[in-house]
């Protein structure tokens, strides 16, 4: 019997990624390209928690499928958390990386690089067909530069420097981001959640 796994995303590259990680387990990896007529989930939580419990628990139900969400985003203490769960619209609803990345550097232009502390976090849900779901997280500590700097990578890469690092997450190669990034660990986390789950199908 064929496992599957539906990514509640559109994101061919996160896809990929899941798939080389879980390829000893002969589970099939699909998105929302792959399964017509599956709902919009409105992201409206506070918490990257909430958002990705919503995603998965709504997309398993409709399709059927053992479902797995994410949640990310950008906390940065001089802002009292900001942007948090709104990283991706921090600059208003049509932001793009650059306008987001403008209003951040706009806000912590009098910030000592003291203060200038942050955090990646991710948080994953996977929701199976019995109406259970769990939930891992990944942070990656580190600070705002002052400026933008580099090309790989994207939303604020460029502005977020790891802890341990002079570099920012855009200076760095995919792997050598990957191996600490938020997103990476978290997905670490995940895989003994998603054999559990594949060990009742």
């Amino acid at each position: 019997m064929v496992r599957k796994l539906l990514l509640a995303t559109r994101n061919q590259n996160k896809k990929i990624e899941l798939q080389q990680m879980l390829n000893n387990l002969d589970i099939i990896v699909l998105t929302f390209e792959d399964i017509n007529g599956l709902p919009e989930v409105e992201e409206d939580g506070y918490t990257f928690e909430e958002n990705a419990v919503k995603k998965s628990q709504v997309i398993t139900s409709a399709s059927g499928i053992v479902t797995l969400a994410d949640d990310s985003g950008l906390v940065v203490d001089a802002l009292d958390g900001q942007p948090g769960v709104y990283s991706a619209r921090f600059a208003g609803e049509d932001a793009d990386d650059e306008k987001n990345n403008d209003k951040l550097l706009r806000l912590m232009e009098d910030i000592p690089e003291a203060k200038r502390t942050a955090r990646f976090i991710c948080v994953i849900a996977v929701s199976d067909l019995k109406g259970r779901t769990e939930i891992v997280k990944g942070r990656c500590e580190g600070k705002i530069a002052y400026k933008p700097s580099g090309t790989n990578g994207f939303g604020y890469d460029p502005l977020f420097i790891p802890r341990g690092f002079d570099k920012t997450f855009a200076e760095l190669s995919s792997y050598a981001k990957n191996s600490i990034s938020h997103r990476g660990r978290a997905l670490q986390q995940v895989q003994p959640v998603i054999k559990k789950v594949f060990q009742n199908y």
